[in-house]
């Protein structure tokens, strides 16, 4: 794939966790998250990107909305669980987006906030129609994602180089 071609990243919350006797990264989804993370699964669907890569949080709530919402996709890709998105901050989450293969053109981070609303933000200085706006108003709930594209490698990535082509929340 030629690295002019345009890559779109998903920046997608866990959809919401409960709060039972463990440890923050053992958290499991609540009832309400469960239901939550199939409904984005089919809107990821919709959006019509077909992922070439998934990396996801190690953390038990972010591997269960992965799980829920990879089953609505048309297309499984690879899913690599990187300990690095557990509570990363923007700056840590592009260093593990510049690791990417550029064979990857649509890539899928299912991570935590405040690193993915933060990412989406600083990665984006320019917006289509209302999805700033909207995310803006919104925050980002759980199981907010937002899509983002850029051109060249994934060594190129940095604030500013994307434009926010979509977000979605469950209340949307």
């Amino acid at each position: 794939m030629s690295v002019a071609e345009p890559r779109r990243i998903v920046l997608f919350r866990h959809a919401k966790a409960d709060w039972p006797q463990v440890t923050d990264h053992e958290r499991p989804l609540a009832e309400r998250g469960r239901t939550d993370a199939a409904v984005a699964g089919r809107r990821l669907a919709g959006t019509g990107v077909s992922f070439d890569l998934a990396l996801c949080s190690t953390a038990t709530r972010t591997r269960e909305t992965w799980k829920l919402a990879v089953h609505e996709l048309p297309h499984r890709p690879k899913t690599v669980y990187e300990e690095r998105v557990y509570d990363a901050s923007p700056g840590e989450l592009i260093t593990v987006l510049n690791e990417t293969p550029d064979d990857a053109r649509n890539v899928v981070l299912i991570g935590h906030n405040p690193g993915i609303q933060g990412l989406a933000e600083v990665l984006s200085g320019a917006a289509e129609g209302d999805a700033r706006e909207r995310m803006s108003r919104r925050g980002f709930p759980a199981a907010a994602f937002a899509v983002v594209s850029f051109e060249g490698s994934w060594k190129a990535l940095e604030p500013g180089v994307a434009t926010l082509l979509d977000y979605w929340a469950p209340s949307e």
